[in-house]
């Protein structure tokens, strides 16, 4: 899974550059690093790598605004870096499209497991219920165009382009509609790994997805809470080959 892997590091602090390159590099990744923002976009110029690894407090354009632009182009795997109390860094983070957060200081070994985690779940989990390949899906009022992870509106006619994060959250609902999905197999799903305590990126990223789809307030009309159990998305679903 790693061979050939290339990972960018975007940190301010040449220390961190360092080691993180030192440990990826010998973990197996191709590692490129960027001190800030503009030398991050240059080598994006070259070709966008496999996985992100951003830190959010940076001289000039902060991870936030980066991740921002990322977004325009690209659904690439991003990991933010933030500091150990900031749960607002990870809360915005996860709504302006990262797909995982990692508190500083971090073991390598916990980096390393939230690395593979992500890169295990960039293809999403496809179950018997949907064909292997379905070129868009329909439900409600929407499309999913599952190469180009563009969802239509069909009665406003507008469309629009889903990150990597997101994708993968509706993917997960509509290869299994009518089940109650828990926090864990959300998780399992988008991050490669079941729900830690008290986490607050998944309940950003349902939040996220219902306004993308219009499903706010108190009736929900496709993602429905099941209180202490889950969540069930109820419109019916039909798969184009």
């Amino acid at each position: 899974m790693i061979a050939n892997k290339k990972v960018l590091v975007v940190d301010d602090d040449q220390e961190i550059r360092e080691l993180l390159d030192e440990y990826l590099t010998k973990s197996g990744f191709t590692v490129t690093t960027a001190a800030e923002g503009e030398e991050m976009k240059r080598r994006l110029a070259g070709g966008y790598p496999d996985l992100i690894l951003m830190d959010v407090m940076m001289p000039g354009d902060d991870g936030f605004t980066l991740c921002q632009y990322i977004r325009k182009t690209s659904d690439v795997p991003i990991i933010m870096l933030t500091a150990v109390s900031d749960e607002m860094d990870q809360i915005i983070g996860l709504e302006l499209g990262a797909d995982d957060y990692i508190a500083k200081p971090f073991s390598p070994r916990q980096l390393m497991a939230r690395i593979k985690a992500l890169l295990r779940r960039v293809k999403p989990t496809v179950t018997q219920k949907m064909p292997e390949t379905p070129k868009s899906i329909l439900f409600s009022h929407w499309r999913l165009e599952t190469a180009s992870h563009r969802l239509y509106d069909l009665e406003k006619g507008k469309d629009y382009e889903l990150t990597g994060s997101d994708f993968s959250l509706l993917m997960l609902f509509l290869s299994r509609p009518n089940e109650i999905l828990d926090r864990d197999t959300i998780s399992c799903a988008t991050r490669g790994r079941e729900a830690l305590p008290s986490e607050r990126g998944i309940d950003v990223q349902l939040s996220r997805l219902r306004q993308r789809l219009g499903d706010k307030g108190k009736t929900q009309r496709i993602i429905k809470t099941s209180r202490g159990n889950g969540y069930i998305f109820i419109p019916e679903v039909k798969y184009e080959s």
